[in-house]
């Protein structure tokens, strides 16, 4: 086992893709144990991990999210915050962690909502006068709200790999996404005491109310995603198909801004992110069906038992490996290879699955921000076209509020179940 775990550091280390170190090194894992007809299997495994219902509701959902982009959906959300907003001191700031939530109900992706945040608000806020530095860490702060607030990817794939309910988990991720966007108003408010930030002139009533009802439609995404789940009439998968034909509505017929020379673009983009998110779930299936066969998470979960039974001391040693994990792994490959390992521990000493699986994806969404592998930093930057080595200290301010809220999740567990409970009337 100390080969394999070497291989895997040395693979990520040498910058080989994530999904390419994970098949390597399951290959390499059925290899020493030393029976040939595993590696007869491995292909089996590679389909079975993504032949799976629940797992078509992510090409769905980048479809939906690449069509409201280039349909101007976001734009006229954006535009409505601003209006709103934008006459108060650091109000462009506000808005653009505004518009950040309603990406993350519209997208669910972080890189999605970088670069959609790169491009509309950043550039914004440095012409009113806001710090470039500062405007691009809370564009990229801002953008790991996607993936927490529903509909989300990393909940699809928690969902499938610890046996959940989807539906559940997107309204379990609801009041901790508007807990991270309250911690970043936070944050907003206490610079703008010592910053003598450009004020915007106050829209009239009559300009935010058109505003207002140019983004109306752009409401119904959300709306059809969790109403339809909530009223038991879609499944996620469904959900996420009807929110696509709602965006190809909105873009040629409410916004005339989707044409049809943009269709094999988005389609481009949406086989390419999907594939590659396929790709890791296969590959990272050989991992973990090898390490399951090696009674691999059976051993690590009597190993922390072992050193204590306490929930809550386990809780924070589960953080602190998550958050070590998430600054070098790709979320998505770490849920698949970590969920397996830690459901039994979880399970031992009590804790509940559902509010597990906040803390899991919480913790290593904050990854997306940290150095070397902080895949949504590195996105604002080239978006942005700031340099990342001016980033890296002063994002820290912002992974330190996205902490203090996790810790609040996970030890307030009611928080993530509330809502889940009170809708699913558990």
């Amino acid at each position: 086992m100390g080969i394999v775990a070497l291989a895997f550091i040395a693979t990520l280390i040498i910058g080989l893709p994530i999904a390419f170190v994970l098949g390597f090194t399951g290959v390499l894992h059925a290899l020493i144990m030393g029976d040939p007809n595993l590696l007869v299997m491995l292909p089996q495994r590679m389909f079975a991990a993504a032949d799976n219902f629940s797992l078509m509701a992510i090409p769905l959902f980048v479809l939906a999210g690449e069509l409201m982009g280039f349909g101007g959906v976001t734009e006229k959300l954006a535009d409505m915050t601003r209006s709103i907003i934008g006459h108060i001191r650091g109000g462009l700031a506000y808005a653009t962690v505004v518009v950040g939530c309603f990406l993350g109900a519209l997208l669910g992706s972080a890189n999605a909502a970088a670069a959609l945040l790169g491009d509309v608000m950043q550039p914004e806020m440095v012409k009113d006068g806001y710090d470039e530095v500062f405007s691009t860490c809370l564009t990229a702060a801002t953008s790991i709200l996607g993936p927490i607030i529903p509909p989300s990817m990393i909940f699809i794939v928690y969902g499938v790999a610890a046996n959940l309910s989807i539906g559940e988990l997107f309204f379990a991720g609801i009041i901790p996404g508007l807990l991270l966007a309250a911690a970043y108003f936070v944050i907003i408010w206490l610079t703008g005491r010592r910053e003598k930030w450009h004020v915007r002139p106050r829209a009239t009533l009559a300009e935010a109310g058109r505003s207002f009802l140019k983004a109306a439609p752009s409401l119904l995404v959300p709306v059809i995603i969790l109403g339809g789940i909530l009223g038991g009439i879609t499944t996620p998968t469904e959900s996420a198909a009807a929110a696509s034909v709602v965006a190809v509505f909105l873009g040629t017929v409410v916004y005339k801004k989707l044409k049809l020379s943009h269709i094999p673009h988005i389609l481009e983009r949406t086989g390419v992110v999907s594939a590659s998110i396929m790709i890791i779930v296969a590959m990272a299936n050989i991992l973990g069906w090898t390490l399951a066969l090696d009674q691999v998470p059976q051993t690590i979960a009597q190993f922390m038992l072992s050193l204590t039974s306490n929930k809550y001391l386990l809780l924070l040693l589960i953080n602190i490996l998550l958050l070590i994990v998430g600054m070098v792994m790709e979320t998505i490959a770490a849920i698949i290879i970590l969920v397996p390992v830690f459901l039994p521990i979880i399970t031992a000493v009590g804790i509940d699955p559902l509010h597990f699986g906040l803390v899991v994806s919480f913790n290593l969404v904050v990854g997306l921000l940290t150095p070397p592998v902080g895949v949504a930093l590195f996105t604002t930057s080239i978006v942005t076209k700031t340099s990342l080595q001016k980033l890296i200290k002063p994002i820290w301010i912002w992974v330190g509020a996205a902490m203090a809220v996790l810790m609040i999740l996970t030890y307030v567990p009611g928080i993530v179940t509330f809502l889940p409970r009170l809708v699913f009337k558990h």
